[in-house]
Parts: structure tokens; sequence; C-alpha cells
């Protein structure tokens, strides 16, 4: 595990764009599972505003982690975020996006993904493997969609699961643990005093960290990178 801390959110989003574009270079073809939230909100902001003519998009092609079941056109949508945010101000070819279908049944359309993933990317155990998987983490300490109360889900026979908000009741389709922890590299995007107590419980393997789904990423690659603002660090950077 690797932590890369920074002063602000803004400055993450910086870092964490100038490591990707280093990622890429070189390579012919890479696989990548985005996030939705906030922070990759900002990412994207920083990719397109500073990245759009200095990486060769053509050659990548992007997924999800997890959707919320609604229309891709609805504010909720992570893929209306992404095209907002990022691949409307970009050259990329529409046949490298591979959004989950929000809008249809939650089950047939987590089948439908799992089957695309096998279908597109190499596997490994029989298990699809990502390059590049970009995580958040929520205040409950879940990552993709696999939230604590269904913290069984993450090593569902599935490779893509349909789990339900505990708040909202919202379904949503998510990758399930066995395709993060498979990925060439993982990376965390984490940043705000609210998810400071859950980070230092999760780093420093304390408290109920084994309740929270982002405690189980742990890629087989042992290539695990978080970046953190100072705000979400405070825990682990306090003597």
């Amino acid at each position: 595990m690797e932590l890369k801390i920074y002063k602000d959110k803004n400055e993450v989003a910086k870092e964490f764009s100038s490591y990707l574009a280093h990622f890429i270079i070189g390579k012919e073809l890479v696989h990548v599972a985005l996030s939705g939230g906030s922070t990759p909100k900002i990412v994207f902001d920083t990719l397109a505003s500073d990245y759009a003519d200095k990486i060769d998009w053509s050659k990548i092609h992007f997924y999800w982690g997890d959707e919320r079941c609604v229309l891709p056109t609805d504010e909720q949508s992570n893929y209306k975020m992404t095209i907002d945010h990022l691949f409307s101000k970009i050259d990329i070819p529409e046949d490298n996006i591979h959004r989950i279908l929000g809008e249809n049944n939650p089950t047939g359309e987590a089948m439908r993904y799992a089957n695309l993933l096998e279908i597109n990317l190499d596997r490994v155990d029989e298990v699809p493997q990502f390059d590049f998987v970009i995580l958040g983490m929520g205040d409950d300490g879940h990552t993709a969609s696999i939230f604590p109360h269904e913290i069984d889900l993450w090593n569902a026979a599935d490779h893509c699961v349909v789990a339900t908000h505990p708040d909202s009741g919202q379904e949503r389709v998510s990758i399930n643990g066995k395709v993060i922890n498979k990925a060439k590299e993982v990376v965390f995007l984490v940043t705000g005093e609210s998810k400071a107590e859950k980070v230092e419980e999760i780093i420093n393997k304390t408290g109920n960290y084994k309740t929270y789904p982002a405690s189980l990423v742990n890629p087989e690659s042992d290539k695990l990178v978080w970046f953190l603002d100072q705000s979400a660090a405070t825990g682990i950077t306090a003597d």
C-alpha cells in the first residue's frame, strides 16, 4: 500500500491526473474502471482542462465500477457526470465508452455487464482483470456500491451484483470485490474531513475496520495507492 497525501482536493486531482497520464504512457490499450462522486468530478475536470491533448484517449477503454439504477440523463448518474465533466471535452471514440445501463432491469443489467467484462477484458482465474480501477470511499466505509450492510456481496459468485443503498433503498449495479482485487492497479481517491475516521481505522487496522468494504481492497498485484487530502488523512498523520 502506498499513501499519497496532498494539501486539498484540488491538489489531489492535479497529482492523480498526472499519475494516470504517466500510467498510460507506453501502453497500447488500457481498460479503466471509473468511480462516481465529488472527488472524481474534480479529477475529470482536471483531466479535461490539462490533458485533453496530452493523452491518447483512443487507446483507453472506460468502464464503471458501479452505477445508480437511473436514466443516463439523471443528475445522479455516474455516466452523466463523466460525460459532463470529461468525455464531452475530449476526443474519445464512442466505442471506448462502456456504460452500465442504469435504466435497465438491475438483475439483468448486472448479468449483461458481467458478460461484457468477460468478453472485453483478459481473465485471470476466471475473473475479468482491469488494468486500473479508481475507487472512492463513502463516509460509512463503502466502496464501489458494496455497503457495510451487504458486505457479503464482496465475494459474490457473480462479477457484478445488485446492491441497495442503506438509506434511500436505491438499487445500484456494482462490480464485486473479486474483480476489484484482480485489477493490475487500484487507486483510492478520498478527500474531506468526513472520511478521516474510516481512513484511519482502515489504514491502521483499528476499530471496526473489518466491517468496512473499503478495508477489503487488497489487490493481488500488491499495487494499491491511496490519494488523500490532509483533511481525510488527519488520523494517520497526527503524532
